[in-house]
């Protein structure tokens, strides 16, 4: 069965992205023609993105990005701009992938 849920219980939900990693909440909704066109999400401090965003408070994330909704709200991991310095960062050294 469907169940249909109203924006505004979207509000305040956790995000997080798709490998796991809290993100923020949902701060709001952005309509175009009476559809979802994106989310306004507030980077949580726990999350350790305020420090890439680059003192930015949050992002406006495409529906398309978005994979699942319910208790939480699941991105795709490519909707986060990671620059791509911090990428290499994370990347595990050679000797370290034995």
């Amino acid at each position: 069965m469907l169940k249909i849920k109203k924006l505004s219980e979207t509000i305040g939900k956790r995000v997080y992205t798709d490998s796991g990693d809290l993100f923020g909440t949902i701060e709001e909704v952005n309509l175009i023609d009476n559809k979802i066109d994106g989310w306004r999400i507030v980077v949580s401090r726990e999350s350790g993105m305020v420090n890439v965003l680059g003192g930015a408070r949050g992002i406006i994330v495409p529906h398309q990005f978005i994979k699942a909704m319910g208790d939480i709200i699941i991105i795709n991991r490519n909707a986060v701009p990671i620059p791509q310095d911090v990428e290499e960062d994370m990347l595990p050294l050679e000797d370290e992938l034995i």
